[in-house]
């Protein structure tokens, strides 16, 4: 039998994929024991509180063992999967260890005799902690102890020779006897009239009675705790299971990245106030525009939308704007504005809302911009989006009108300062140079954090992105 030695035995634990993250759920693995592994080889996926993850093996050698099955959250720094590097047969379970042979009966006075249930009781008899009350014969004591074990099923053990008790010492008297306490008829009257218990008083009186003087030293002393009943308490009405109809419903666990955008989004919504403004624009340029960019050479092979020239509005806006580019520092009560834009785009991917952010958008021309869109959507919706990719947003655009919604009233992504959402673009009756006409038309909301954005502030940044797409020539003009 071949088995693994300590030196060549890796264990290859859960890394910290992303900024801190604490846990992540294992979603597949790509081998199995006996499997050979090379350095960098991907051996499993993994879901973070923020994306799916495929994690690379840094060895060379034999899988050994998985040690847990997909579908588990693991802890990040435990061991997930061992592998052997000096390669070799799997390992094979330890054999089971061989049985114990049966212990010889001791001789009498050595010990405790082994019988067929457990083992009976001592040959000596056992010291107990005296107890004052009426003396009982040791034999008589020993005899009842002895009956009681017998009751029980164990066997009896080999009689022990009679040995006079001494004279300091009493026997434990019968449970009746010892549940009154000694005292006479006045000094039961008065306890009961000081409101004494006579089975917490020390006896002082000869053979185990109380005395008057017990009583009144008892009055003196702190009340001692109430004595155990051997009454057991009522058991607590169990409370009933929550039950549910598994023919017409189906619950789904929340964890990963469902788990992580409802806790962002709580503490988001609870901590930063809120303000939501709405506009309602005509786009129609700003398709017309979107169906050129689509023709030019400069733009071949890129993804051409009108989510492209929305984000561009968006960055020309805030360059106008800078101060909305913030976030908030509440440990030191101060303002951080940003001089970068990290451009966040929801996007819904089967596990759930994520907003990935494009770094330094600011600076990107229109290919760049549209290039890097593109990215960004086709790694989200393969749920190949880095932890690092969420990091570091200062604003974000939600575009809900792919739904066919007309507008919303969106949540911050925690720590930012705006999000604005894009509806639908839907042809409806505008008045265009004095008459009404079918246009393209769509609604505009941003919500920002009242902390650091006034209502001023705010309206110039949502008035100047829906001034831009109603003349996109303003992208030249105001970059």
């Amino acid at each position: 039998m071949t088995t693994m030695t300590e030196a060549s035995v890796r264990e290859f634990k859960m890394p910290d994929v992303g900024e801190g993250l604490t846990e992540a759920e294992i979603l597949k693995w790509f081998v199995q024991p006996g499997d050979t592994v090379t350095d960098g080889q991907v051996v499993c996926e993994v879901e973070t509180a923020k994306a799916a993850v495929e994690l690379p093996i840094p060895y060379d050698g034999v899988v050994r063992a998985l040690h847990f099955p997909e579908g588990t959250t693991v802890d990040v720094g435990t061991s997930i999967i061992a592998v052997d590097l000096a390669g070799g047969t799997p390992v094979e379970a330890a054999p089971a260890a061989p049985a114990a042979p049966a212990e010889e009966p001791k001789p009498e006075g050595s010990g405790r005799t082994p019988v067929l249930v457990g083992y009976g009781v001592a040959a000596s008899s056992t010291k107990r902690r005296p107890r004052k009350g009426p003396e009982v014969p040791v034999q008589a004591a020993s005899a009842a102890i002895q009956s009681e074990l017998n009751g029980h099923g164990a066997a009896p053990a080999p009689a022990a020779p009679e040995v006079p008790a001494p004279a300091a010492a009493s026997a434990p008297a019968p449970a009746s006897a010892l549940d009154r306490p000694l005292a006479k008829p006045p000094v039961r009257k008065l306890a009961k009239d000081l409101g004494v218990d006579l089975a917490t008083v020390i006896p002082s009186g000869p053979e185990g009675i109380i005395t008057r003087e017990d009583v009144h030293a008892a009055v003196a002393l702190p009340k001692a705790p109430e004595p155990v009943t051997s009454t057991p308490a009522a058991a607590p009405v169990p409370t009933p299971m929550t039950t549910y109809d598994t023919a017409r419903e189906t619950r789904i666990p929340v964890k990963g990245v469902r788990k992580a955008t409802a806790a962002a989004m709580v503490g988001s919504a609870f901590t930063a106030p809120h303000v939501t403004e709405f506009v309602t624009i005509d786009v129609t340029r700003t398709m017309k525009l979107v169906e050129e960019l689509k023709q030019d050479k400069e733009m071949e092979g890129l993804r051409v939308n009108p989510l492209l020239l929305i984000a561009k509005a968006l960055l020309v806006a805030i360059r106008r704007n800078p101060d909305v580019n913030a976030s908030w520092d509440e440990a030191n009560q101060e303002i951080v504005r940003k001089h970068y834009v990290n451009l966040g785009i929801a996007a819904a991917t089967p596990r759930g809302l994520i907003v990935p952010n494009i770094k330094d958008a600011h600076d990107k021309t229109l290919p760049q911009l549209a290039q890097e869109l593109g990215e960004l959507v086709t790694t989200a919706r393969e749920g190949k989006t880095s932890p690092a990719a969420m990091q570091g947003g200062t604003v974000t655009i939600t575009n809900v009108g792919v739904f066919g919604v007309d507008t919303g009233t969106p949540i911050l992504n925690p720590g930012e300062s705006a999000i604005l959402a894009v509806g639908a673009i839907k042809l409806q009756p505008w008045v265009h140079k004095g008459k009404v006409k079918p246009r393209q038309v769509t609604t505009l909301a941003l919500s920002f954090d009242h902390r650091l954005v006034d209502g001023e502030l705010g309206s110039k940044v949502l008035a100047d992105t829906a001034a831009i797409l109603e003349q996109p020539k303003r992208l030249i003009t105001w970059a």
